[in-house]
């Protein structure tokens, strides 16, 4: 019996946040996930950090894989893998081809579970301020595969059918024979001023819509250059209102942002990101690395509840410290009666997922405020102060305490160090800079500009027209160094912050 069980989830339409919670359950717990080329890469970063993971991409692309193929591979997993998620387009069940691969399975004596997902005609409708069914104009709608497979005798759509249908027609896969299906239409009977429209990469940050006439659909597609992957709408709902359509008057809709922090910081900020609209590039130009086993770590964690003061700078900061303290055998418990400062409401927020609350936050989030308004606080003179923070901080926080009268005691939880990121992963980014594709590009620290910059020629970055956006002083000053100017700096110095600045600059 094989030991596997494949889950075929739907992806939804494109955009990452339109998966449903069973189905981000299932990608959380995958040994192996095979998804198809339409499915976003940003759910793949819930994924387990060993889990195997394969595009199976059909027709485009260097490789493009045959459904034979991915049939084989599916044979391979099944035999090698515990849980092995077959990540579908939209909703697996509708032309997803999903009855062969569970017929594979029952030959197999395989486990299989169907998660449902959000279909990408329901996705593009809503995304374009349109309506599949409507109480006065159509009360019913027929979805219609406008790529049939090639070996049929005849045609398995019923064509005087959908000409004196008086509901919504939805095509999927049809934009390669779109002028061929308007003019058989048009032969049945279908009304010339029929109205139509074709939204292409449907509820993602680059959509877009093209609406006429039955009749003129084709050639005003061909006019605005849209093209696969689209949805064909045809039918007396289809009739785009601007009023209508929410998704494209979002703050940041055409907009496409770089970020630059590390990986997981990356997720967190490109979240925020699309839900304004943007078209977000993730490069971790840093990456991040523990030193929990330095004498010093060990030492400062064994002394938690001597100190007066615990001060954190960053979540991670608070991360790393929880990890070592459950690497000992403690938890919380181990502060004793030390009193908690977070340098800003993000690092608080970590602090409280870990149970505790913080004792001080600083109203401006650097390190000279934090050490200003904690003095102006209580004295500090002869307070035991311990900062658990990068090993490339700053300087500025324990002289500022050392001044105040405080034993400081500086201690590297963590470091940062620039990422070595891959050919592959280089090329698109320049080529877009260079293209004068790119809007923004996001600094949230200076370890982080230092390394983008040692990655991207400053020329290319300079000619591309893109702005910058800063998090705080401290890497403002870093990018004036470098030789560049940020158009936008946080007045808030938080990931929250700099979004709420590039928003505010659109104002």
């Amino acid at each position: 019996m094989p030991k596997a069980k494949i889950y075929f989830v739907g992806a939804g339409p494109g955009e990452p946040a339109l998966i449903t919670m069973r189905g981000a359950q299932i990608l959380r717990q995958a040994d192996c996930v095979i998804y198809d080329g339409l499915v976003s890469e940003a759910l793949l970063d819930g994924c387990p950090a060993d889990c195997e993971k394969i595009c199976v991409r059909k027709r485009t692309g260097e490789h493009p894989f045959t459904q034979e193929q991915i049939h084989h591979l599916l044979i391979q997993k099944t035999a090698q893998c515990r849980t092995v998620a077959r990540l579908k387009g939209g909703d697996p069940n509708l032309f997803g081809r999903l009855a062969e691969e569970i017929q594979l399975c029952i030959r197999l004596g395989a486990d299989f579970e169907v998660v449902p997902g959000v279909t990408a005609a329901t996705a593009a409708a809503a995304c374009a301020g349109l309506f599949l069914t409507d109480r006065q104009s159509s009360s019913q709608v027929i979805f219609v595969t406008g790529q049939e497979t090639p070996d049929k005798a005849e045609t398995a759509v019923d064509w005087d059918l959908l000409a004196r249908f008086r509901g919504t027609i939805a095509f999927y896969m049809a934009m390669s024979n779109l002028t061929q299906i308007v003019q058989i239409l048009l032969e049945k009977g279908k009304s010339p001023q029929t109205p139509a429209a074709v939204i292409q990469n449907a509820a993602g940050p680059n959509q877009r819509i093209a609406h006429a006439s039955l009749e003129t659909i084709a050639s005003e597609c061909s006019r605005r250059g849209i093209e696969a992957p689209a949805i064909v709408l045809i039918g007396p709902t289809a009739v785009y209102r601007q009023e209508y359509d929410w998704f494209s008057r979002r703050p940041l809709f055409g907009k496409t942002i770089l970020i630059t922090r590390d990986e997981e910081g990356n997720r967190r900020l490109a979240a925020c990101l699309r839900q304004q609209g943007a078209e977000v590039l993730c490069f971790a130009a840093i990456s991040v690395h523990p030193l929990l086993n330095t004498d010093a770590a060990a030492s400062a964690l064994s002394r938690l509840r001597e100190m007066d003061w615990v001060v954190f700078t960053s979540p991670r900061g608070v991360r790393f410290t929880f990890e070592g303290l459950a690497s000992l055998g403690k938890d919380g418990r181990a502060f004793g009666n030390a009193k908690i400062a977070c340098i800003g409401p993000e690092t608080a927020r970590r602090l409280a997922e870990v149970g505790l609350r913080a004792d001080f936050v600083p109203t401006r989030f650097i390190g000279e405020a934090l050490a200003e308004e904690l003095a102006a606080r209580e004295p500090l003179e002869h307070k035991k102060i311990l900062l658990l923070r990068s090993a490339i901080a700053p300087d500025d926080l324990p002289c500022c305490l050392r001044q105040r009268g405080a034993c400081v005691e500086d201690v590297p939880i963590y470091t940062v160090k620039p990422a070595s990121p891959a050919p592959e992963q280089i090329q698109p980014l320049r080529r877009r800079l260079t293209q004068r594709q790119i809007d923004w590009i996001l600094f949230a620290s200076s370890s982080a500009a230092e390394a983008f910059f040692q990655t991207f020629p400053k020329e290319t970055v300079l000619q591309s027209g893109t702005r910058l956006a800063s998090i705080g002083p401290a890497t403002t000053r870093r990018l004036r160094q470098l030789g560049f100017s940020p158009a936008v700096e946080a007045p808030v110095h938080t990931a929250d912050g700099l979004l709420e600045a590039i928003l505010h600059y659109y104002d």
